[in-house]
């Protein structure tokens, strides 16, 4: 601050008065409040080995109870294991809510000092290296934990958690627990449960090659405690031997349903046929249960009356992905013939081809949507918050107001929001329609990061042209959701290479003819999401030059994970400049997916890092390449606040 205060004194145009003004406006001379919500934004580690020792001030507000109280390591790459031990030490004791979700670089002695955080009440460890002995060495000092994240992987032995171990365990309210090995984990232990989130990540073979058995050890079969849970949910990863040890832990459901339950949610891929025992269960909540939240395998769903005898009271999340689920049986048996349903907050709709039309046998997939069918849903599901129609072909009719994205526009509430791209094409492509125009914006006034000397630029695609119309129904749409955060568009017939919850596809479907009517025009039009966080584009063949991902570069600030998958025509990849750029300013950018057949993946990625954007990539924690990715849609895939 004192060169700035030199340089101000050295301009012969200033005043006393300008470098008094110039002196005020020092860090310090901000109120508490305002330094307070600056630190906030600040990482843990950095507050207490690096912020704290500046000054006095300073070191006082960074032990203030509001940056102690909670403190989020999840993929923090940048923390290192002595900085998370200075931490722990420093503020243990202070801490309540931990999480160090997905930090596999730090040892199983850097995680034993979560052990000093005495007061935590809610603590995630899910992805870091925990043995059983040294779970039981951690939990054994929590004596006030309620909520925890842990895995389950091949070696644990609930015979080695102690006696204080399991008395910690018998308070636990809520748990998460990954599976990598058939086992219950640490359920048995947890008496008091009311929340069990399960994630069944089991391989069916070993490194070795030998062949898992889904059957669980002598001695645990004395499973969980059920009496108190309001929330059950399940998601599988491909496999039979996930679904051998799920139908364990469903069996106790099947004896004795609790009468708390309020949601009960299972993802699994592909099939799961039904048994006898789920069979039990199902009748069983049927007759006993007031269900809020419900998510069930589409095999069990399919050709089956349960949705017309089951009970809801104030659901809050639906998902029906990849049912066959007609519009009439949505509005009948689930939306209550068009009630108030203000109280639902998600709804997955992903692959339910038939959800916005009459009569599911009598539908192609080039048919247009029943408005009507759309516009009850949005009537009655006025405060929807997250919304998944990706996966299935919903082209609108010609009409003023009939199009779904100006029904889908009264849904002011929404965050996230997945779409098939034939959905938001303005109307049936014609014979006489000309391709839309790659969008045009302005590029905003003010410093701008310099060009780098040999680093091919990409001619500014907003210079002195018009950009997407308001007339767009998609440029409309966006408008009437200003708060959007999650924003996926991806192509009806799009499946991914390398898919994590759902069977792999290698023969995949050429893109929906309405969505060649989509391009850079549309794509720009996003930029208007200021806080947009997540993007996902897949399967867009219309993609010229990619100007529009420079727009949103340049006006969403706040992205941090970018997902793009078969822009442009296939085996072509045309929008390389347009990419580097919007790249340079992603400035919070942390995951970044990219998938393409295998030549594009030479033209584009490659030539990125070695034109000089490694500077920008370097702070991409997550760089996926080729077909190591994810492209599952993410919207409503869970229900809202869930968990963390």
């Amino acid at each position: 601050m004192a060169s700035s205060g030199e340089d101000l004194s050295s301009d012969g145009d200033s005043t006393p008065g300008v470098a008094a003004m110039a002196g005020s406006a020092h860090l310090l001379g901000f109120s508490d409040e305002i330094l307070l919500h600056i630190l906030s934004h600040v990482p843990s580690t950095d507050l207490v080995v690096n912020v704290r020792h500046t000054c006095r001030k300073l070191a006082e507000l960074c032990l203030d109870k509001s940056l102690t109280h909670t403190v989020l390591l999840e993929k923090d790459y940048e923390a290192r294991e002595d900085q998370v031990k200075q931490l722990l030490k420093e503020i243990g004791r202070e801490i309540q809510q931990l999480n160090m979700a997905g930090c596999y670089w730090l040892s199983g002695s850097t995680i034993e000092h979560v052990a000093r955080c005495r007061s935590l009440v809610k603590v995630n460890l899910s992805g870091c290296h925990l043995t059983s002995l040294r779970l039981s060495k951690m939990l054994s000092a929590l004596q006030h934990l309620r909520s925890l994240a842990i895995d389950v992987s091949p070696g644990f032995d609930a015979g080695q958690l102690s006696s204080e171990c399991k008395a910690t365990l018998s308070r636990v309210r809520e748990l998460r627990q990954t599976l990598f090995t058939p086992s219950y984990g640490v359920v048995p232990c947890c008496t008091s449960l009311e929340k069990l989130l399960l994630y069944f990540e089991i391989l069916d073979r070993t490194r070795e090659g030998a062949i898992l058995s889904g059957q669980l050890f002598v001695g645990q079969s004395n499973v969980p405690h059920y009496q108190n849970l309001r929330v059950f949910y399940a998601r599988l990863a491909p496999g039979y031997i996930n679904q051998e040890v799920v139908r364990l832990y469903l069996a106790v459901l099947s004896d004795r349903t609790p009468e708390n339950l309020h949601a009960f949610l299972i993802s699994v891929p592909g099939s799961f046929a039904e048994s006898g025992a789920t069979r039990n269960l199902l009748d069983s909540m049927a007759r006993n249960v007031v269900l809020d939240a419900l998510q069930l395998p589409k095999s069990w769903l399919n050709g089956s009356a349960l949705l017309q005898h089951m009970k809801f009271s104030n659901p809050f999340y639906f998902s029906f992905s990849r049912c066959t689920l007609s519009g009439s049986h949505l509005i009948q048996h689930i939306l209550n013939g068009g009630k108030d349903l203000r109280s639902l907050a998600g709804l997955n709709l992903s692959g339910c081809a038939h959800c916005l039309s009459p009569d599911s046998l009598l539908r192609r997939a080039e048919d247009d949507i029943d408005s009507g069918i759309l516009e009850t849903l949005v009537a009655a599901c006025c405060n929807l918050r997250h919304l998944n129609l990706s996966a299935a072909h919903h082209h609108s009719s010609e009409g003023p107001g009939r199009h779904l994205c100006q029904l889908l526009a009264r849904l002011c509430h929404l965050r996230s929001l997945s779409l098939p791209v034939c959905s938001v094409a303005d109307s049936a492509p014609r014979a006489d329609r000309k391709p839309a125009q790659p969008a045009m914006h302005a590029v905003p006034c003010g410093f701008g990061k310099k060009v780098r000397i040999g680093v091919q630029a990409c001619p500014s695609p907003f210079s002195g042209q018009a950009g997407p119309q308001p007339s767009s129904v998609f440029w409309s749409l966006l408008k009437s959701l200003p708060f959007l955060e999650r924003l996926e568009l991806i192509g009806s017939n799009f499946s991914s290479a390398m898919p994590r919850n759902e069977p792999a596809i290698r023969n995949s479907l050429p893109p929906c003819s309405r969505a060649q009517s989509v391009g850079d025009a549309e794509v720009a039009a996003i930029g208007q999401l200021a806080f947009l966080r997540h993007l996902t584009l897949a399967q867009l063949p219309s993609i010229l030059t990619g100007s529009g991902l420079v727009s949103i570069g340049l006006q969403c600030q706040q992205l941090q994970s970018l997902s793009l998958a078969n822009l442009g025509m296939m085996g072509k990849v045309v929008y390389m400049s347009a990419l580097s750029d919007m790249l340079k300013h992603c400035k919070r950018l942390k995951d970044l997916s990219f998938q393409a057949e295998r030549p594009a993946l030479n033209v584009v990625i490659f030539p990125l890092l070695h034109e000089g954007l490694t500077d920008v990539i370097r702070d991409v924690p997550m760089v996926h390449l080729d077909e190591i990715t994810l492209f599952k849609s993410r919207v409503a895939e869970e229900p809202p606040n869930l968990w963390w």
